[in-house]
């Protein structure tokens, strides 16, 4: 990144905590001119002079994807905010989409930064459940039907994935995530272990391990990262591990 032209670096705050939020990034936040994000978000980045901060609403991704790229166009240093990691149901993908109709906006300096997404803060915490194969599902149907979201949810399940569920229940659709428990005590049985993992690395958080069987719906909101462990996923002492390994076929 130079200072005599514009830039635009799309970075990850981590799941809370900033502590947790990468020196790359920091040092990016430091040259910017501009933050561009969603409120909750560019509000955890501290006011100083030369900086502006453009929160927006949910919802509105790509015109903030745009929005920001204009300015990088102009000459501005711009860091577009996401939290965990912007490569995961975050801001980069929004800015690549931008990209496809702009041939000029290609050229600039863009540059996506990782973060730690809630995914990973979650597994730490609860010990080494994402330690074999795995994979990670968006449970919200702002952008797709949920029809797909249970299709994608019962072949995870079939192939004995371990499961990341991201955005599992808000006030709008508060039945998606009891249909999907639903379905995974169907395909992996109750006594399957599953994590809820309420805003990791904040004060706030909550780290709760139970069975299918004793999970409900309510136990889970738009603050809550869930993991669901594959057949090979126990306890040991208080954690929760995946082994690395698994059994050949007969």
């Amino acid at each position: 990144m130079t200072e005599a032209h514009g830039w635009l670096c799309v970075a990850g705050l981590g799941p809370g905590d900033a502590r947790l939020i990468t020196p790359e990034a920091g040092e990016a936040l430091a040259q910017a001119t501009d933050v561009v994000g969603y409120q909750p978000y560019v509000a955890r980045i501290a006011a100083r002079n030369g900086l502006t901060l453009h929160a927006s609403d949910n919802r509105v991704e790509l015109d903030r994807a745009r929005t920001a790229l204009a300015m990088a166009a102009s000459g501005r240093r711009v860091v577009i905010v996401s939290s965990g990691d912007p490569g995961v149901f975050a801001m980069a993908a929004a800015v690549m989409e931008a990209l496809e109709g702009a041939p000029l906006w290609q050229r600039l300096d863009i540059r996506i930064l990782p973060g730690i997404t809630a995914m990973l803060a979650a597994a730490a915490k609860a010990g080494a459940p994402l330690g074999h194969d795995f994979c990670a599902i968006n449970l919200s149907d702002n952008l797709k039907p949920a029809s797909l979201i249970e299709a994608r949810v019962r072949a995870a399940a079939g192939a004995d994935f371990a499961m990341a569920f991201y955005n599992p229940r808000s006030a709008s659709r508060p039945d998606t995530f009891g249909r999907v428990l639903a379905l995974l005590r169907e395909v992996c049985g109750p006594q399957r272990l599953i994590i809820f993992a309420r805003a990791v690395s904040t004060p706030d958080e909550r780290i709760h391990t139970l069975t299918l069987a004793e999970a409900t719906a309510v136990m889970a909101d738009m603050r809550t990262l869930v993991i669901v462990g594959s057949s090979a996923t126990r306890r040991v002492g208080p954690f929760v591990y995946t082994p690395r390994s698994a059994p050949c076929a007969e």
